[in-house]
């Protein structure tokens, strides 16, 4: 090998590389990462890897990170019993209001009655998928199989689930009845604008009550997220909705 190509060569394998990540909820924020030929010094034991640089409160000084410490600084952002509960709900509430959408534009007579609807339809369909595959990744511990047996635990609460949905999801705030759901399928014209206007008001306002209860006492990042854009769109909606009643 030439002196030349060994020389580039080294020179490549030392170029910096840059890598973007998130510190969260300790007053570490904006995290850079610089890959550098560190030797020692790394709590992790290895003799060369990524340094995170870690930017302090204001008047404080940057600190540099192993990813150890970067990971261990991070707060425990694991999911607990009332993000479960509020993503598991708002998946059936909003698939309630995607039902009451699909009315609207053989029923509904007013067209701004019909753009909500379709607007709705639009925002809540992703909005499910999202949540369902949340879901997927954080399973409620109440269905999962424990002990030498190989059956699931069985949950008290799985009951209380089991019978809520049964019903319709009635207990959950804003959810229509069967039988105002019959009622709207039932209208045409300007009592179906009426009716869905009236619905989907409480619908709405039932969906920001739940989002503040998980933002009061979930505990995962992506959760509060969720809830923080269904208080931000559903109240905007239900200003709008309000103004065409």
């Amino acid at each position: 090998m030439t002196a030349r190509l060994f020389r580039r060569r080294t020179a490549a394998a030392l170029r910096p590389v840059f890598v973007l990540g998130v510190i969260g909820a300790t007053g570490l924020i904006g995290v850079l990462g610089l890959t550098s030929c560190r030797v020692g010094g790394d709590d992790d034991g290895a003799a060369a890897g990524p340094v995170v640089i870690a930017p302090g409160r204001p008047g404080e000084g940057s600190r540099t990170l192993s990813p150890g410490q970067a990971a261990r600084e991070r707060p425990d952002d694991s999911a607990n019993a009332a993000d479960l509960s509020y993503v598991r709900r708002m998946t059936e509430h909003h698939r309630q209001a995607l039902t009451m959408s699909a009315l609207a534009p053989q029923r509904a007579s007013a067209e701004p009655v019909k753009r909500l609807a379709e607007r709705i339809a639009a925002a809540q369909r992703p909005e499910i998928a999202v949540m369902e595959s949340w879901l997927t990744n954080h399973p409620d511990p109440g269905t999962a199989p424990t002990g030498g047996s190989g059956r699931a635990t069985e949950d008290p609460a799985a009951h209380d689930r089991t019978r809520d949905h049964d019903h319709g999801g009635a207990t959950m705030p804003g959810m229509a009845t069967a039988q105002q759901l019959a009622e709207l399928a039932a209208a045409t014209g300007p009592d179906f604008d009426r009716l869905f206007l009236r619905l989907m008001i409480a619908h709405h306002e039932g969906a920001v009550t739940m989002a503040g209860e998980a933002l009061a006492g979930g505990n995962n990042g992506a959760v509060e997220e969720m809830a923080n854009e269904v208080v931000a769109q559903q109240s905007a909606e239900v200003r709008r909705m309000r103004a065409m009643g």
